[in-house]
């Protein structure tokens, strides 16, 4: 048994418990996806055996690769960039996109989900930081992509994702997850048949805790867990 691995977990859900309790959240408010980019089978395996029930990959080729080799059930996340090629293999893979974050690409996936006879459950990915290097939505044309999607009858919207600027400055930082948040609470109501916001997913490694203190119940932590990406 990787002790590492096993210990680091601990370490993650005890800070995400102490996070929750300074939030005035319930036990277990918070969700915490594993990212597994970069990690290997066994390191993987190691994590869902020692309590982790949710993983992230960002990159379709490796994921197709790995995660037909895990057999412990898990629930499979797609956390990056969605090229509009990939949705069908993608939606064949993962139980929930988090990283829809154009028009083109939500039409894209709601017309696979359909040959499929499912319904393709997705977060919408919002660029809250302003940064070129990141991918998502810009906040103001977020209403508009809501729309779309509320108009797609085999979409399903469960919430909105974010990746926070990488910065030592905090209140840059909070600011990044506040303007999610807001969107979140403005379109939480009225909710559609097939648009609800229940989740809210934003923090990583350096920045989770910060995440849970202004409303993330879904956290993406890879490194914390992991240790530091081998390549």
């Amino acid at each position: 048994m990787n002790s590492i691995i096993r210990d680091n977990l601990a370490l993650v859900r005890e800070k995400i418990a102490r996070a929750e309790t300074a939030a005035g959240l319930s036990s277990g408010a918070v969700r915490l996806v594993g990212v597994t980019k970069n990690r290997t089978v066994p390191e993987i395996e190691e994590a869902i055996s020692v309590g982790l029930s949710d993983i992230g990959e960002n990159r379709f080729q490796e994921a197709a690769q790995k995660l037909p080799q895990i057999g412990q059930s898990v629930t499979r996340h797609f956390v990056g960039h969605l090229q509009r090629n990939k949705a069908r293999q993608v939606l064949e893979l993962f139980d929930l996109i988090q990283s829809v974050d154009s028009e083109r690409l939500a039409l894209e996936i709601d017309k696979r989900a359909g040959l499929q006879g499912t319904r393709a459950r997705i977060l919408m990915q919002v660029n809250t930081s302003g940064e070129q290097s990141k991918f998502g939505v810009e906040p103001d044309r977020s209403e508009q992509l809501y729309e779309l999607i509320a108009g797609c009858k085999n979409l399903e919207l469960l919430g909105l994702m974010t990746i926070g600027l990488f910065s030592s400055d905090t209140t840059a930082v909070v600011a990044c997850f506040r303007r999610l948040r807001k969107l979140f609470e403005k379109f939480s109501s009225p909710a559609s048949s097939n648009c609800r916001m229940e989740i809210l997913s934003m923090g990583m490694s350096a920045d989770y805790e910060i995440a849970v203190a202004e409303g993330a119940n879904m956290v993406r932590v890879g490194t914390a867990i992991f240790g530091p990406r081998p390549y």
